[in-house]
């Protein structure tokens, strides 16, 4: 602020300014808060002077003063309009800062989550690292882009418990461009994220660990008309097919596969760190083969191809070679991604685990089933199983 200027407005609150200057510097005074403040601090001097020198014999003062506290009022008036103008011009200004930055970073936020596929890789590797360390646990993520760079996956976890798939929690995660937080399991039932365990086939001439016999009298316990989820240990180690075939006779329906991935998975006998695959293999985008494509043409120069495609065959009891690739395919696909899979879920040492398996091959050391409970009561006499441990139990809903 000018020296000229604070002596107009000294002469202004004294009420020797000019008509024409007056106006001028009211204009001003509207427009510019830091101005108006100064004129405040000038009026409040004058007051305290009033109000030392003031003496009754001044009788032109007394005179003059019902003008000059109309004009003291104006003064006022305009300084408290016009800060008001300059309030709301901030928060006009602000509110469409806030607003412009909210169009650009959603534009920018669905750019980078549309780009290469990120969101379809994304929701892939965190469906994968959930179905190969959670036995009988899927998971069919939804994405939810948001501004300010951000994006949620979120969905239902399911296990099939007879023929039908059951919600026993959900999942969501949350990203901030390419960093992910921490995925969180909200379970139903607590007993659905922990508990049940699987031991590895003990060392020939050893007896092994675990006792299931309350495991088969609760199995027993349960009415005939209700299915339920096992969890078997076997007593030593098979090949897919092995397996496959062992349960082929069986009215049960295998749904998980617990695969040897070395000793950083176990501790003496008792697998803590299951890795396996689904029943049904885990597919990827490039797995899937197009056919059907179709051609339509939308315009001049435009047009619009729709395809369907179709996961390779797999034989109900067999194709065991296909379905150990596929495991071995979706490790690699968690390899090229380690922090989001460590958010996904907890693996230890997968580098270690995928070169063990890709050496000694895939060898199961146990089996999620489920079926009805009078079928799954006849596997204490099969000599392939080892050990039970009873999931899910539900009322009957088999179809097989």
């Amino acid at each position: 602020m000018s020296e000229e200027f604070k002596e107009k407005l000294r002469r202004y609150s004294e009420g020797t300014l000019p008509e024409a200057e007056r106006e001028e510097v009211e204009s001003e005074l509207v427009k510019l808060e830091a101005y108006q403040l100064y004129l405040e601090e000038q009026m409040e001097r004058e007051d305290q002077a009033d109000g030392r020198w003031t003496r009754p014999d001044r009788t032109e003062d007394a005179g003059a003063g019902p003008q000059k506290k109309n004009r003291k009022k104006n003064e006022k008036r305009i300084i408290r309009r016009g800060k008001w103008r300059a309030r709301i011009t901030n928060t006009w200004t602000v509110l469409s800062a806030i607003l412009i930055f909210t169009v650009i970073s959603s534009i920018i936020t669905t750019a980078f989550y549309s780009t290469g596929d990120r969101m379809d890789t994304y929701r892939d590797v965190v469906s994968s690292t959930i179905a190969v360390t959670r036995p009988n646990t899927t998971v069919h993520l939804s994405a939810d882009v948001r501004y300010f760079f951000r994006m949620e996956l979120s969905g239902n976890l399911l296990k099939q418990v007879g023929s039908e798939s059951i919600q026993v929690g959900n999942y969501t995660q949350k990203f901030l461009l390419g960093l992910a937080n921490i995925g969180e399991f909200n379970w139903m039932d607590e007993r659905n994220g922990s508990g049940k365990v699987f031991y590895y086939p003990p060392a020939e001439g050893t007896a092994g660990g675990g006792d299931d016999n309350d495991q088969w009298k609760r199995l027993a316990k349960l009415p005939e008309g209700t299915v339920a989820e096992a969890y078997l240990s076997l007593d030593h180690l098979y090949t897919t097919d092995e397996l496959l075939k062992q349960l082929e006779p069986l009215n049960l329906q295998p749904v998980w596969f617990g695969a040897d991935a070395g000793p950083s998975t176990r501790e003496n006998d008792v697998v803590v760190h299951p890795l396996g695959f689904p029943y049904y293999p885990i597919w990827h985008k490039d797995d899937m083969k197009k056919s059907a494509v179709t051609k339509e043409k939308t315009g001049w120069f435009s047009s619009v191809s729709t395809y369907s495609s179709v996961s390779p065959s797999v034989e109900a009891y067999g194709s065991g070679e296909l379905r150990d690739a596929n495991f071995i395919k979706t490790l690699r696909l968690l390899q090229e991604h380690p922090r989001l899979t460590r958010s996904a879920a907890y693996i230890d040492q997968l580098d270690t685990s995928v070169a063990y398996l890709e050496q000694n091959g895939v060898k199961l050391y146990g089996a999620v089933v489920t079926g009805p409970v009078k079928e799954l009561l006849k596997l204490r006499e099969a000599s392939w199983v080892r050990h039970l441990q009873v999931g899910e139990v539900r009322l009957w809903n088999w179809q097989k």
